[in-house]
């Protein structure tokens, strides 16, 4: 096959490689030092009260940042929105580099922990605007693929700065790496990422039309969404302490998972640009409510794997779910419903953490078996409810605020 007809395939124009590159590089960054903070924090006389602030803190902000981030891509285009939130990464950066003290590791990580949550509605709407619609899922399903990079990588980066220089001058030394890859990345966003003209310019409101089979997307996506974060934080739990396996196979288990999700990426997104998406991300629902269950019964390593497999394939239809949010959202607001969609379910789900947690002091099952009946609850809402067109929508509701 033709190298012009390999790129053509993976959907990747100059714009969406350039997009690609700032979220390897930027992740870079981010990753490197972002798994070592609590031992950095400790290293300067924090407490663990700091370290759950920063883990608070990060889940929150990825909530709410996904709202200014789709509002200012519209308003200013993704690529001056790119190239704002890039520079406060690097502000972010050059904080915990400059001042080596708790207070500076806060605001600092305010700054960058969440560049992939504020930054992920610019990227969407410029896969939107480059690629046609038949090929957006493999345009979002590429961006999912390379996200995953620095996520393995970086962490080994950081450790070696570690290991070579201590905690302290380690974890700052990665910091002064991060600043020179978001340089880069910014310098690539700028020669090969085009402007859009800006949208939402004509007056000082934010309004966005929310169609109605876009309501029953975040609808079903929140269901489903509990279903995932009621057992997530206890899976590890489940799988060191009540079943005893080292935590090196229960490493060995998320890599299984980390790699059947990479596998079925590509088909999966080629299969679903070809044809419809609903189908396919029904999939995604339906791995999503066995996983708990699976889990339930998997009491040895060998079942763990099948269990983690299957966990991998609720990744099955996640970029075509993304992609059929900017095939409902309205044309001239992509990024700002994009935003606000997040905004909304990541807000309504961390309520699960604590429900989750509850659920576990009464009964591991119990809690296994709950986020199933919300899976089961999810995935019929879909079914019914979702199409795949906007114009399949009778009325549009809107929605938004006066800002």
């Amino acid at each position: 096959m033709k190298p012009s007809r390999i790129l053509n395939f993976l959907a990747l124009k100059p714009g969406i490689v350039a997009s690609l590159a700032m979220a390897i590089l930027v992740g870079m960054g981010e990753r490197m030092a972002e798994r070592f903070l609590p031992i950095y924090v400790i290293a300067l006389g924090g407490t663990p009260i700091i370290i759950g602030l920063l883990n608070g803190m990060d889940n929150l902000l990825s909530a709410l940042y996904s709202f200014p981030g789709g509002w200012l891509s519209d308003r200013l285009g993704y690529k001056r929105a790119l190239l704002l939130f890039n520079l406060l990464a690097i502000a972010g950066f050059a904080l915990v580099v400059l001042v080596p003290a708790q207070w500076a590791v806060i605001a600092g990580s305010a700054l960058f922990l969440s560049w992939s949550a504020i930054s992920l509605p610019a990227t969407m709407s410029l896969v939107a605007d480059v690629l046609p619609k038949n090929k957006r899922g493999m345009g979002v399903t590429m961006h999912s693929l390379v996200r995953r990079i620095p996520m393995a990588l970086g962490p080994l980066a950081g450790g070696f700065f570690i290991t070579a220089f201590g905690t302290i001058r380690g974890v700052r030394y990665a910091f002064v790496a991060a600043i020179c890859f978001a340089v880069l990345a910014l310098v690539i966003q700028q020669l090969y990422i085009s402007a859009p003209p800006a949208r939402n310019k004509s007056d000082g409101h934010f309004r966005i039309r929310f169609p109605v089979q876009l309501r029953h997307l975040l609808v079903s996506d929140i269901l489903i969404r509990f279903c995932e974060q009621i057992p997530y934080a206890f899976v590890v739990v489940w799988v060191v302490e009540n079943q005893g396996l080292k935590a090196s196979q229960f490493g060995i288990l998320t890599a299984i998972e980390m790699v059947t999700a990479m596998l079925i990426y590509i088909p999966v997104s080629w299969l679903a640009d070809h044809s419809t998406r609903k189908p396919w991300i029904a999939i995604t629902f339906i791995n999503f409510t066995l996983f708990p269950l699976v889990l339930s019964v998997s009491t040895t390593f060998t079942a763990l794997v099948f269990a983690f497999i299957l966990r991998g394939l609720k990744e099955f239809g996640e970029p075509t779910r993304k992609a059929l949010i900017l095939d409902l959202a309205p044309d001239n607001a992509k990024a700002s419903a994009f935003g606000t969609y997040y905004l909304i379910r990541d807000v309504i789900v961390s309520l699960a953490a604590f429900g989750g947690a509850f659920l576990w002091q009464r009964s591991p099952r119990l809690n296994f078996y709950m986020a199933a009946c919300f899976g089961v609850l999810g995935t019929a809402y879909f079914i019914i409810n979702v199409r795949n067109r906007p114009q399949e929508d009778a009325a549009p509701a809107r929605t938004g605020n006066q800002a």
